[in-house]
């Protein structure tokens, strides 16, 4: 049907000059432009739905892939102190390892603390081991490099992987205990993730999801309030994502008129 409607339409529109449109004719074409881009409308909407849907997907296989990996390896990828002896070092100075980039699986080892920390041991980035260890497990699909080539996730694809939501990508680590923060909930955090906008040489803390996206990824996976649960909001102050009046706010719901980005998602306590 729609072939012939816009058959239709280009006939109309490529008559001679010398004839004029009747206003049947006229209308004819409006309505047949304003069904295409009503169509085209739709059809973002469709894809951008998609999108935010895979959040949850996403979160779901990380976790299950976090959760075999432990059972496996007795340890959080990352921190795993012996993890050489599985897939090989990068180099065989442990200090000089950290700093290597090693071909195939090779890796460099974690202190075993059970945290996906920055610098334990001094200079290991185990948050970015931390998907290395997945990937050569076979639990994740991907490359990582297992070193910053900028600071923290800066070098996007080589360490962090990338959501389905465009320029959206996932992050692991330790993040502790949270007070009087500027732009997260007060709270235990632990081991987290986070899924953002990479923030120039820095990880991803700039916002990426509308407070309804997050809220709905929210509601599936947790109680659907953004400082409460596994599932958090950050960018209280210097965003619209909620109606938090400080990081104590804990009772703060998510601003579902918001209709530009402006939500970080962070996933507390990874197993």
């Amino acid at each position: 049907m729609m072939p012939t409607i816009l058959k239709r339409a280009f006939n109309l529109m490529a008559r001679p000059r010398s004839e004029a449109f009747s206003l049947v004719e006229l209308s004819i074409v409006l309505v047949i432009l304003g069904l295409l881009v009503g169509g085209v409308l739709s059809s973002q909407s469709l894809i951008r739905a998609a999108e935010t849907r895979a959040v949850v997907t996403e979160y779901t296989r990380f976790m299950s892939a976090t959760q075999s990996f432990r059972d496996k390896y007795f340890a959080l990828p990352g921190d795993m102190t012996n993890a050489t002896s599985f897939w090989g070092a990068a180099d065989s100075n442990a200090v000089t390892c950290l700093t290597t980039v090693g071909t195939g699986t090779q890796t460099c080892n974690g202190n075993g603390d059970g945290r996906i920390s920055r610098n334990e041991p001094v200079g290991n980035h185990e948050f970015f081991r931390f998907w290395q260890h997945l990937a050569n497990a076979g639990l994740i699909e991907g490359s990582y490099t297992g070193i910053p080539t900028a600071f923290f996730a800066g070098s996007g694809d080589a360490n962090s992987p990338r959501s389905k939501v465009p320029n959206g990508y996932w992050f692991a680590a330790y993040a502790g205990i949270t007070s009087a923060g500027v732009d997260v909930f007060d709270g235990d955090f632990g081991n987290t993730w986070e899924l953002g906008v990479i923030t120039p040489n820095f990880h991803p803390t700039s916002p990426l999801l509308k407070p309804e996206e997050l809220w709905n990824a929210d509601i599936k996976l947790d109680d659907g309030l953004p400082a409460r649960g596994k599932l958090t909001a950050r960018a209280l102050f210097n965003s619209t994502c909620t109606n938090a009046a400080s990081s104590a706010d804990l009772n703060a719901t998510y601003l579902l008129t918001g209709a530009s980005a402006a939500c970080v998602a962070y996933f507390r306590q990874i197993p």
